[in-house]
């Protein structure tokens, strides 16, 4: 059996304990070595529920300088993912950084660097490229079975559900921005994906944040994080966006919303095609039209399952952390999206439209 893989995870939060604990409990090939957080007690509960987590600590820089810990797994709020993965590769480690890379793009090209001049494997937590649905759209569309996807239109629209209100979510110095970049991080680099290494050419954009404007009369019908809300805090980020993009492939057109006074989750993309074209639910399976012999619409049915995302990425990530590979959520095949994500938010702030 090959030898397992030590690693240090810093930040055991949602993320943590939702996705990559139970993931590294699947695979069985991992040790934890350190469960970092700086509330001891959320690191504490890790080593408590799994045997394969060795140590609970406060400070990421004790693992940083085990000699025995190949890889740090970054899980942090937005705003540590810079400092903490810069750290990490400079002490010669292998890093995986959850979306988003961190606060913008110019921070995010400079982590890239570091992994190269380091010789590391950067890996970022764009776990959708790992969907089975995603996978087969993206192959589908290198086969030809859209013809030329000329647009594609998506939705990532909720009601009443602004996370952890007052806190970091919405904190734009911590987390760089809303609804964009958490939730449309996900879907718009999955369209990039989809299309083939899509690149932008314009975008237009405008944000909004009206719902929670007065924090203390906000009523909403469910809050993840809730326990990190602080209701005499800050809410300076987008909880509604709207814009277009423009590629060398396809446009682009979306729709977000933490929340809105319209009472259904709306999460889906649509990819137009001149000979095919397919609606994917967000984490789900999609749906698949082309004409038949004699010009009409017809649907193709797929049927597959689709195996935890999380573990498929995580298994990739760290097989290259011994190979070299460069996987489809290396750095260097995500920076397009970081550079998306702030264009748009510079379109929404100075209410033009940024050339790339």
């Amino acid at each position: 059996m090959d030898k397992k893989y030590c690693i240090a995870v810093v930040g055991c939060g949602r993320i943590a304990s939702n996705a990559h604990f139970p993931a590294f409990k699947a695979l069985g090939n991992v040790r934890v070595k350190y469960a970092c957080d700086i509330i001891e007690s959320k690191a504490q509960a890790k080593k408590n529920e799994y045997d394969f987590v060795e140590n609970a600590i406060t400070d990421y820089k004790i693992a940083l300088a085990d000699p025995e810990v190949e890889v740090v797994y970054v899980l942090t709020p937005n705003f540590a993912h810079y400092t903490i993965a810069m750290d990490a590769l400079k002490a010669g480690k292998h890093v995986f950084c959850e979306k988003p890379i961190t606060v913008n793009y110019k921070l995010s090209c400079e982590m890239a660097e570091e992994a190269k001049k380091q010789g590391k494997i950067l890996n970022i937590g764009v776990c959708n490229r790992y969907n089975k649905s995603v996978e087969l759209l993206e192959e589908m569309n290198k086969a030809g079975r859209f013809g030329k996807i000329y647009h594609v239109y998506c939705s990532f629209r909720s009601y009443r559900c602004i996370p952890g209100l007052g806190g970091a979510f919405t904190t734009k110095e911590q987390s760089g921005g809303g609804v964009l970049i958490d939730w449309g991080v996900h879907f718009l680099d999955l369209i990039l994906y989809i299309l083939g290494g899509a690149k932008l050419k314009t975008v237009t954009c405008d944000a909004y944040s009206e719902m929670a404007k007065n924090m203390k009369d906000y009523k909403y019908l469910g809050m993840w994080a809730e326990d990190t809300k602080d209701l005499n805090g800050t809410n300076d980020v987008d909880d509604f966006i709207s814009g277009h993009i423009r590629t060398d492939k396809a446009s682009i057109s979306f729709n977000g919303a933490w929340a809105q006074n319209v009472g259904e989750d709306d999460m889906y993309i649509d990819f137009m095609g001149d000979k095919g074209g397919a609606r994917l639910s967000y984490g789900g399976n999609f749906r698949f039209w082309t004409t038949d012999e004699n010009g009409e619409l017809c649907e193709i049915k797929y049927n597959y399952n689709i195996p935890s995302q999380i573990e498929c990425e995580d298994r990739a990530f760290l097989s290259a952390t011994r190979t070299g590979e460069h996987t489809k959520t290396y750095i260097d095949n995500v920076l397009e999206s970081a550079k998306l994500l702030d264009a748009l938010y510079e379109s929404a702030e100075k209410k033009k439209e940024i050339s790339l």
